[in-house]
């Protein structure tokens, strides 16, 4: 019992030391806590053990009682440096774990349970953002993602372009590092296709002044594919646009907003647009417009668009989309919509229909193996989350990259 209290003031010594791993910061810490942790249970069960033969043995002593309640308090201050590096340093344990772990702190067995898996978590976080640097410093000096034109990202429905929240998740900061130039659209959350495209025509008017440029490319989610088009198509930006990448937007409608903008009553539905309107000019929008917004994604809008905006010559568009494997792949509330866009547009990403996101000369697909997909704000990385055989901050470098090699 001696040699197992000794070995935990050795480590204990050793896990308070500044971390000075290569990879440093937040990851450093994050995996010191993880490996302690480990060492916290391997000495747990021992000294559980040795007590238990002890007691049972009848060697059991005030020696022992003492060294017993030293081994304990430092166990437990083991315990807690680990663990709130772990919570502090992590990205992928999520909220759920955190709370499950403090909801079952003190039940056995489900704590074990809980704290496996957030050392396999972690584990899994560290191997993958080690290799991600390792993979950034190897291509430093190539700067793949340097395009010609620099990238402008569009933002979808119901969202805002702000500073405490990025949208886009980790991508834009992986592109960056290979060399991009990023912009963000930071049109209205909610409004009509038309009244979205003419705030985007004016930041593309904008950042071509300010760059000197000429022109820009455009990376634009959801319904932020649409507003692109039509900014392109009938606002006269084509001659300021080099590339339009869409990424899962609905460019034939989704067959389910209309069906449910058909079935409600008029009085719910502007019930629902009032209370959104007011939450949304909250967040900074000047006018928002529910109906406006929602109505422009139904089917019917679609095709009538579709008639409208023309592809325009001279820019290259392309693609991208994604599915949900199953309702379970997604978060609230593409866990619930999952099952209604399925019945009326098929295999969908929670919200729009695999059919409805094909657009222009390449359609990029983006499916890891697996039961969970890719959900609708997996693809733009809006829960910083690590999805087994997807890495989606190397699925932009590469489109950026591509884009690059075109001349773009």
């Amino acid at each position: 019992m001696l040699a197992v209290t000794a070995g935990i003031i050795f480590i204990l010594m050793l896990c308070v030391i500044p971390c000075r791993s290569k990879e440093g910061g937040r990851l450093g810490r994050m995996h010191r806590g993880s490996e302690l942790m480990k060492v916290f249970l391997v000495d747990a069960a021992a000294e559980l053990i040795l007590d238990i033969y002890l007691a049972v043995s009848g060697k059991w002593g005030a020696i022992a009682t003492v060294n017993c309640i030293i081994a304990v308090l430092l166990l437990a201050l083991m315990f807690i440096v680990s663990i709130v590096r772990i919570y502090a340093g992590s990205a992928q344990i999520g909220v759920k774990w955190r709370l499950l772990g403090l909801i079952f702190a003190f039940i056995p067995v489900i704590n074990l349970v809980i704290l496996f898996k957030m050392i396999r978590l972690t584990d899994d976080e560290y191997e993958l953002e080690c290799s991600r640097l390792q993979l950034d410093r190897s291509r430093e000096n190539e700067k793949v993602c340097a395009t010609k034109y620099p990238i402008l990202m569009v933002h979808g429905v119901f969202f805002r372009d702000i500073k405490a929240f990025n949208y886009w998740g980790r991508i834009p900061k992986a592109l960056e590092k290979n060399g991009a130039r990023i912009y963000y659209g930071s049109q209205q959350s909610a409004d009509s296709v038309a009244g979205c495209a003419a705030e985007l025509k004016a930041k593309i008017d904008e950042i071509v002044e300010k760059e000197k440029c000429g022109r820009v490319n455009i990376i634009a989610h959801s319904k932020g594919g649409l507003d692109s088009r039509y900014a392109i198509s009938v606002l006269g930006a084509s001659d300021k646009v080099a590339s339009l990448t869409t990424v899962n937007t609905p460019h034939r409608g989704c067959q389910f907003a209309e069906y449910l903008l058909s079935k409600a009553p008029e009085g719910f539905r502007n019930g629902i647009a009032d209370k959104y309107n007011a939450a949304l000019k909250k967040l900074g929008d000047t006018s928002p417009d529910f109906i406006a917004a929602v109505s422009d994604l139904t089917a019917s809008a679609c095709e009538e668009m579709n008639r409208k905006c023309e592809d325009a010559e001279g820019v290259f568009y392309q693609s991208v989309g994604s599915r949900s494997a199953s309702a379970k792949g997604g978060r609230f509330p593409l866990n619930l919509s999952y099952h209604l866009v399925k019945y009326f547009d098929g295999p969908n990403d929670g919200l729009v229909a695999v059919d409805s996101m094909k657009w222009g000369e390449a359609f990029h697909f983006a499916e890891p193996s697996g039961r969970r997909g890719i959900t609708h704000g997996d693809v733009i990385d809006l829960n910083r989350e690590n999805i087994k055989g997807f890495d989606v901050r190397e699925f932009y470098v590469k489109l950026v990259s591509d884009l690059k090699e075109r001349g773009l």
